[in-house]
């Protein structure tokens, strides 16, 4: 037999007592969890406790223990002491507490913070929009809280109530109060609650919210030992009221505001969708089917009456209907409670809400509906202000809307607001219903045209002017980044529309301008294409497809840019202008010769003099050769062959690339004329000639840095600052590379195409074996590369390979393998890779072999002699080359050391890295320390961290010493240490 004092002993508490009473009656967690008004994992911690308190085995041991004590009659099973044996064991008075009907899914860090903030405060209020959760809440909060208080909980439902005056009175009739007489119902109440120990919960307080302000204020004030919970869609504004924003429920992966779920990783608005389903009869999900319901839980904001009303038509829809129906979610979602008229549909919800309002703030809710993303009172005013909204006083409307949990405000600098998409949706079908919804919309489209127009005059600068490098950018595009989701929703609605097809033309080419310096060349490139295909025949039409296939360049899916360039030729002779079709042609053609790493698909043999013969009579009948049309035409047909110099004699190659420069030059055009720079730098590449190629880059660099960054030259500039970097790499001048690559990858329109904009990055830092560095930009790369779709980008392969050379200098091999995929996936060519064609392949191959001590493989994979290395692709790496050609000889003690040695210093000398590399070469073959120490020296004062620490650990003793430190700070794996000494 177990007596009240053994329970107070053991520490039980009432509410335990309570589920031990229950659990003696077999009922289930879920059954008690209902009759307690709390969650199953409460009954399941409760339950936990009394096992370890009672020192029982299972649950039949507790429900035995509760039998011998209920058979004991009198004892106090409780433990509380301060009631009778019998009402011990009964739940505390919750009077009128909603019965659940259903079980009470997640909330659980939602039950746990307003538990909290309840016994911490007298009266706290749950806000929330319709639709969101807050009675069930409460419900399961004040039945958590039951056995605290010694006179229990009455629940409240104001829903009826409709005079503010009356709230009094159906606290009252929930208490069992009869009307007294002499006195007011309120003063009999406060009279008899004087001394009570009670929560009261008022239940959907904001018709009547002044009057529940005014009775919970002298409620109070006259009894302490009262609290309140409150729920209402806007606060009762009393000063000591505490506040509790009920979210919407936790979404996958943490989306939405929610305050938590239960820890896993779908979380509870997904929960409750499969519970709800379950119960009409569907149960049966797939891991790809939660994701599904992850994202309908995501559209429906996480509301949670919204979920519950989806999860029912799944027996009848299905997912792929409900996702469906989403856009007419007040046609989908209805069919609730028949008991409270208010959640029957998702629009009786809302109108509940709705017309609470005054007239003018309906009126703002309708219209600001229009908006897509977060905005202001300043930008609402301009949308949504003509009559009846007032538009000096808009932003104390939204304020108020705010208030009453139709908007949600995000306080900053300058206050934004959002609307939940099922709110928006429902404005949008009001400001339909009020004949209203074109008008707004016409209002909404000027709105973010004007915006985009001007930031499109803000981006008009070039980038010497700052663009991209000033804090100025930054504050750009986060003004971008708000109205660019309006802009399209704007656009979407204009292109249905008749009669406004030069708006829709103007916005979609502000939009196309924006995108591009915003970084999104994707959508920059699909906008152009929309402008040609709307604006109709003319130069805006072949303008906006030079522009398109510039955007293509940029994110370097050439086969794109070579369809967009014949379709823009193609305009350009039905409009009648050569001249333009002539130029398209041209660029086309030098893409194909400049820029094969960039084509997936290469055209076929011979492609180059097709298009240069379809182009030069355009040309020619574009005017006379004075021409600006003509001589424009005839500069980018002598570019196209320029650069179509493979398997050409020197002499030749010379010729074409001046005949570009000269013509380039009396043309004026800043970007035609680094285009034919570009080519004589391939030229100076292709023969070793360093210095002339650092010359040349240089000039291209003050050409295109006065340039605004636009559609059609994005890639002659990116192009400018990565030849930059791979001259100075090439020449050995790590600040130089580096710099060049950081303005490479800080412009604009590469701010979302990672691997483009770090490829060139990451060769300088594995070279210099800056690894920290270089992961970092690894981990950049391979997120944009993926994030783009994995696209075939070759002229990229050298910054994967860098990447793997990287993971082979720490010893992971696994890693290196998958990098070298990738830059094979990039469209790195096997044969190419595995040979000497791309340079940079063998080059970092051989660092990696030496790194490990097996210089035979070094020597073998270095099969080439660097002085027969004449190709402008792999000619950059040839000191690099040069250097190792050299020192792997040696280490390998080749017959040929010597011969190697001298080749290898002729080859390198351009480059003082690659030349010191061959110094140590020459001191391994001599066992000269001395001089290994001062190639060292050589090699810290070009920043070659790496290289150092190999030249130290080389040399031997102390210099060995303090080389493997470096190596391991750097993050390599322990070096191979031949015996040279």
């Amino acid at each position: 037999m177990i007596a009240s004092e053994t329970l107070r002993e053991a520490g039980v508490s009432e509410r335990e007592a309570e589920v031990l009473r229950l659990v003696a009656d077999r009922a289930t967690n879920a059954e008690i969890a209902a009759q307690l008004y709390v969650s199953v994992r409460t009954v399941e911690s409760h339950v936990s406790s009394l096992l370890r308190k009672l020192d029982a085995a299972d649950r039949r041991a507790l429900a035995r223990l509760a039998d011998d004590a209920a058979a004991s009659g009198g004892d106090d099973a409780s433990g509380a002491g301060a009631h009778d044996g019998a009402a011990a064991l009964r739940p505390g008075p919750a009077s009128g507490l909603p019965v659940p009907l259903t079980s009470f899914v997640g909330r659980a860090a939602e039950v746990s913070a307003l538990t909290a903030a309840l016994r911490g405060n007298r009266l706290v209020t749950a806000i929330g929009p319709g639709g969101v959760g807050k009675t069930r809440l409460v419900t399961a909060v004040a039945g958590e809280v039951a056995g605290d208080r010694r006179d229990g909980v009455w629940f409240v439902d104001l829903v009826p109530v409709t005079d503010p005056d009356h709230v009094a009175a159906a606290v009252g009739a929930t208490l069992g109060m009869e009307e007294p007489r002499g006195r007011t119902i309120e003063d009999a109440l406060l009279a008899d609650l004087a001394d009570a120990e009670a929560l009261i919960v008022l239940d959907n307080c904001e018709h009547v919210v002044d009057g529940v302000a005014v009775f919970v204020e002298r409620l109070l004030g006259r009894c302490p030992g009262v609290s309140v919970l409150a729920t209402s869609q806007a606060r009762l504004l009393l000063p000591f009221e505490s506040t509790f924003p009920v979210p919407g429920l936790s979404l996958p992966d943490g989306g939405g505001d929610e305050v938590g779920g239960d820890g896993d990783g779908d979380g509870d608005a997904v929960a409750l969708f499969v519970e709800r389903a379950r119960q009409v009869g569907v149960s049966d999900f797939t891991a790809a089917d939660r994701r599904r319901i992850g994202e309908i839980c995501r559209r429906l904001d996480g509301m949670a009456l919204a979920i519950e009303l989806a999860a029912a038509r799944v027996p009848s829809l299905g997912l792929d209907g409900i996702e469906q129906g989403l856009s007419e979610r007040f046609r989908l979602l209805a069919g609730g409670s028949r008991v409270d008229e208010r959640h029957q549909s998702l629009r009786s919800t809302i109108d509940w809400s709705y017309n609470l309002l005054a007239r003018g703030d309906k009126g703002l809710l309708r219209r600001v509906a229009v908006f897509a993303a977060p905005f202001t009172a300043a930008t609402a005013a301009a949308v949504a202000g003509i009559p009846p909204v007032d538009p000096t006083e808009v932003a104390e409307g939204l304020a108020r809307l705010a208030e009453h949990s139709l908007l949600v405000a995000k306080p900053g600098a300058e206050t934004r607001y959002r609307m939940l998409e099922t709110i928006r949706q429902y404005g949008e079908d009001e400001t339909a219903d009020h004949g209203e919804l074109d008008g707004v919309r016409r209002r909404h489209l000027a709105w973010t045209r004007d915006v985009l127009a001007d930031l499109d005059a803000q981006s008009d600068m070039s980038l010497a002017e700052g663009l991209g490098w000033s804090e100025g950018y930054a504050a750009w595009r986060a003004a971008f980044d708000q109205v660019a989701p309006d802009a399209r929703a704007a656009l979407m609605w204009a292109k249905r529309q008749d009669g406004i097809r030069a708006e829709a033309v103007e916005q979609i080419g502000f939009l196309a301008s924006t995108c591009f310096t915003r970084g999104l060349l994707a959508e920059a490139q699909r906008r152009y294409e929309q402008v040609a295909e709307r604006a109709g025949p003319g130069p805006a039409r072949t303008e906006a497809l030079l522009s398109a296939a510039g955007a293509a360049t940029s994110r370097h899916t050439g086969n794109e840019a070579l369809r967009l360039w014949r379709a823009a030729s193609d305009a350009a002779v039905a409009d009648g202008d050569p001249g333009a079709a002539a130029y398209a042609l041209s660029r086309a053609a030098e893409l194909v010769s400049r820029g094969p790493g960039i084509i997936a698909s290469y055209p076929p043999e011979g492609e180059v003099d097709r298009l240069l013969a379809e182009a030069a009579p355009l040309a020619s009948a574009s005017g006379p050769p004075s021409s600006p049309e003509r001589a424009r035409a005839e500069v980018a047909i002598l570019n196209a062959r320029a650069f179509d110099i493979n398997d050409r004699p020197p002499e030749e190659m010379a010729a074409r690339t001046s005949a570009a420069i000269a013509a380039a030059e009396s043309l004026g055009d800043p970007l035609l004329l680094s285009a034919a720079l570009d080519a004589v730098t391939c030229v100076h590449l292709s023969f070793g000639e360093l210095p002339a190629a650092v010359t040349a880059v240089a000039r291209r660099i003050e050409l295109v840095s006065a340039v605004r960054p636009v559609a059609q030259c994005g890639m002659e500039i990116s192009d400018t600052y990565a030849m930059a970097s791979e001259v100075a790499l090439a020449a050995g001048d790590f600040g130089a590379a580096r710099r060049y690559a950081d303005i490479l990858a800080g412009l604009p329109f590469h701010s979302e195409e990672g691997h483009i904009a770090v490829s060139r990055r990451l060769k300088v830092d594995a070279l210099a074996g800056n690894i920290d560095r270089a992961l970092a930009d690894a981990a950049r790369f391979r997120r944009g590369w993926e994030k783009a779709g994995r696209p075939v980008a070759k002229n990229l392969s050298g910054g994967a390979y860098a990447a793997a050379m990287i993971h082979g200098l720490r010893g992971d091999e696994p890693a290196r393998a998958e990098w070298i995929g990738i830059a094979t996936g990039l469209g790195g060519e096997p044969l190419r890779l595995e040979d000497c064609g791309t340079g940079y392949a063998p080059t970092f191959d051989a660092i990696v072999l030496l790194h490990m001590g097996d210089p035979a493989g070094a020597v073998a994979r270095l099969a080439e002699d660097p002085a027969d290395i004449q190709s402008w692709s792999n000619g950059e790496w040839r000191t690099w080359y040069a250097g190792l050609y050299a020192e792997a000889a040696v280490l390998t003690n080749h017959p040929d050391a010597e011969a190697r040695i001298a080749s290898a210093r002729a080859v390198a000398a351009p480059n003082p890295i690659a030349a010191a590399i061959v110094d140590r070469a020459t001191a391994l073959a001599a066992a000269d320390k001395a001089r290994l120490v001062a190639v060292a020296n050589t090699l810290a004062e070009a920043g070659c961290p790496y290289q150092w620490a190999r030249t130290m650990i080389l040399a031997g003793g102390d210099e060995a010493t303090r080389g493997r430190q470096v190596l391991t700070d750097l993050g390599t794996a322990p070096m191979a240490e031949p015996k040279v000494f």
